[in-house]
């Protein structure tokens, strides 16, 4: 197989938010932000092989394929920042619905930018990948090396540390787009936290993060869109030991202790139409990149 035919291949893995802390408006428009990121088993499938054009296919749930695709946008990044002329043919096999606070859409481009890395072996660190990525959106650095940490600033400056939740994890993503931008105009700023984020993803169990960890964005977006409100309502009711939107919303996730309690509100969400996941304790993400 010639270097033109050669197709590579990587998974793209869903984030959640554990915490969102808005701690204030920055002066060039942005929020100072607090939040921790760990991954769940939602990811979309990403194969890349030359092409005389970049084009992205896609297959499962619907995407923009145009200009404007973060993927596009991540190729045509990679090109800028490496000098490579190269073209490619970009197919998506897509899961993780878009506007639903996972990060998908940055995870795809999180994956090409690792994929085009191996392909045109230019050597790039994570480091030097999340620098391109930081310029498209704040989650992509996170999402490059597949590692679970705090984010601060706004959400690129990272801190490693070892918070994937060693619970059951079931996420429902509610059927709508949560839009980020309205989240962020509406929300306000509640300053810095008393306990530090990272000591209560690091010195406190799960059961107790109910009391002590908050999205601040859920006050802006939940009103706006109650289900939101009520799926979170319905977790605990369910035994959850903690809930949260993720990010911007819409989807919300609970964290469970035993694994039959899981299954049931797992299955409960299936059973009502809502597109659903479970995660496993202590999941980590593959982020290779492979030659098909």
């Amino acid at each position: 197989m010639t270097e033109e035919m050669d197709v590579w291949v990587s998974t793209a893995h869903a984030k959640i938010n554990l915490g969102l802390k808005v701690i204030g408006r920055m002066s060039n428009g942005y929020h100072e932000l607090e939040t921790g990121f760990c991954f769940i088993e939602w990811n979309d499938q990403l194969e890349v092989s030359h092409d005389s054009v970049t084009t992205v296919h896609s297959e499962g749930l619907e995407i923009p394929v145009g200009k404007d695709n973060l993927i596009v946008r991540a190729a045509e990044s990679f090109r800028r920042a490496t000098g490579i002329r190269k073209h490619y043919r970009i197919h998506v096999r897509k899961n993780i619905p878009l506007g639903a606070g996972l990060g998908g859409g940055s995870a795809d481009a999180a994956a090409i930018l690792r994929i085009l890395n191996k392909m045109e072996q230019t050597g790039l660190t994570d480091e030097q990948l999340a620098e391109i990525g930081a310029a498209l959106g704040s989650d992509i650095p996170v999402l490059i090396t597949g590692k679970t940490g705090i984010g601060t600033g706004t959400g690129t400056t990272l801190q490693f540390l070892p918070i994937q939740p060693r619970v059951w994890i079931v996420t429902v993503y509610p059927g709508f787009e949560s839009n980020t931008a309205e989240a962020y105009a509406n929300c306000m700023p509640t300053g810095l936290p008393d306990i530090s984020l990272e000591k209560i993803l690091t010195g406190y169990n799960p059961d107790e993060w109910r009391y002590l960890i908050d999205n601040d964005l859920e006050p802006a977006v939940i009103p706006r869109y109650p289900l939101i409100g009520n799926i979170k309502d319905q977790f605990y009711d369910m035994g959850a030991v903690f809930a949260s939107m993720s990010g911007s919303g819409s989807s919300v996730f609970g964290f469970f202790e035993q694994e039959f309690v899981a299954l049931d509100a797992y299955h409960y969400f299936v059973q009502d139409n809502y597109i659903t996941n479970i995660t496993r304790p202590g999941f980590k993400p593959d982020t290779g990149v492979y030659r098909k």
